[in-house]
């Protein structure tokens, strides 16, 4: 057995091959997952969680790990993370400067990826291919780069007028979907947008929205079988999850029994144990 520890978000990285490789931290242990499907797997939630950032113990988990008072004042988990077009760094009211500075205020990308169909989505370019692997996209191609997330988030939203900007989790976890010809899209989408793209250069200035040509990248999951039925466990309602891993995909654990968010569930005590024939 593993832990019982805090857990965080799945770590994760592109093989040779292009097939991702999965880590759960656990407390200061990192359990192997790919070595794990098709065998017995039960992870337990042990009736604890402490805030991600100071520590302490918290009943409820606020933005994916921490309690309520540091959720208030991180800017990690102020809104516009989750809408970066809102962003108000420039109007001095960030949470945390220093941490905006060091997170906002730097380069990131807009990108087109395939996860449950066609989606525009922004990441920080430290976080290329990391953003992709969480969202269980299959195909990914940076469009722009551009000087700021709120640079970012407002070609997003402009995109967001023609596809979607969100991944149906359901259907991204019943299978990989169809290919989709990522350069060909682009071509259809820059034109709708172009004169919008124009109005912010205006704002911003002429290289602050760079259009990129770069080639899509493909990204393999583990997983040997899907499921035909998703259902989905909830530690704070099934604290005992097991079952055979059948695969992993976004940030999702994918038993022959139903399927868990490990993102969801980061600051939660929980320990592992593998069965081996």
């Amino acid at each position: 057995m593993i832990g019982p520890g805090p857990i965080a978000k799945m770590t994760s990285h592109l093989d040779n091959q292009g097939g991702v490789q999965y880590q759960l931290p656990i407390g200061d242990q990192l359990l192997s997952l790919n070595e794990l499907i098709g065998k017995p797997l039960t992870l337990t939630f042990h009736n604890k969680i402490t805030c991600n950032h100071c520590g302490k113990a918290t009943r409820k988990s606020y933005s994916q790990g921490f309690c309520f008072p540091c959720m208030q004042k991180l800017a990690k988990c102020d809104m516009c993370i989750m809408k970066p077009e809102t962003c108000h760094f420039d109007q001095g009211t960030c949470r945390e400067p220093q941490w905006g500075e060091a997170n906002c205020m730097i380069k990131h990308y807009v990108y087109l990826a395939n996860t449950s169909g066609l989606k525009v989505g922004i990441t920080r370019h430290t976080q290329i291919p990391t953003r992709w692997i969480d969202q269980g996209a299959t195909q990914a191609l940076p469009l722009f780069a551009v000087h700021t997330r709120l640079q970012s988030g407002l070609v997003e939203v402009e995109l967001a007028k023609h596809i979607a900007d969100k991944t149906n989790w359901r259907a991204m976890l019943k299978g990989d979907g169809e290919e989709v010809d990522l350069k060909a899209k682009a071509k259809e989408l820059l034109p709708l947008i172009n004169e919008a793209i124009e109005a912010l250069r205006r704002r911003f200035g002429a290289d602050a929205i760079e259009l990129l040509d770069e080639q899509p990248i493909s990204l393999s999951f583990p997983v040997e079988q899907y499921l035909n039925k998703i259902n989905s466990f909830n530690f704070d309602k099934t604290p005992t999850v097991k079952g055979i891993l059948q695969g992993i995909k976004g940030q999702y654990l994918i038993f022959d029994t139903g399927v868990i968010n490990m993102r969801k569930f980061t600051s939660y005590h929980v320990s592992a144990e593998v069965i081996e024939d």
